[in-house]
């Protein structure tokens, strides 16, 4: 199978692999498809250490990187999962607060290794798409949130 033209290359220190893994594992459509050893040392390893990861989240092919500590990540760059309902949206936030990452606002969250994930239900995107008062109420009661509380946002659609 060729390669992707277009691939995200995200820079993790060290753990490339099991953030591949916990990903694939959490999210339909994702998968570990190659990891890939240095062939000799370097700056932040040695030869035989896992140095770049394969993967696909929810479809969208990644490059995991083991490059070291230089460079963190920030929220300029995150992962936006849409959802369905609130069973979905419970499911992929819990995994990823629950395997050690964090809770942050309006349905943001970051995992582990400092990923950040927009935890998105689809009647949220339809109401900004809607414009107008519809958009300005789910705007507005979603500023309100941590993880988006799909009723509540069904409610300031309804007005």
């Amino acid at each position: 199978m060729p390669s992707p033209k277009n691939t995200i290359c995200i820079w993790y220190d060290k753990d490339a692999e099991a953030a591949a893994r916990f990903y694939a594992e959490v999210f339909p459509d994702s998968e570990v498809l190659a990891v890939h050893h240095a062939p000799s040392d370097y700056p932040s390893g040695k030869a035989g250490d896992v140095l770049t990861v394969d993967f696909t989240v929810a479809g969208i092919p990644c490059m995991g990187l083991n490059g070291g500590p230089a460079f963190q990540h920030s929220e300029a760059f995150s992962f936006q999962i849409a959802t369905d309902d609130q069973e979905e949206t419970d499911r992929y936030w819990n995994a990823i607060v629950g395997n050690g990452g964090r809770t942050s606002a309006c349905g943001w969250c970051k995992d582990k290794w400092g990923i950040n994930w927009q935890i998105t239900p689809r009647t949220l995107t339809e109401a900004m798409a809607a414009g107008g008062a519809e958009a300005k109420r789910a705007f507005e009661a979603m500023m309100e949130m941590g993880k988006i509380d799909v009723a509540k946002i069904d409610a300031a659609r309804r007005g």
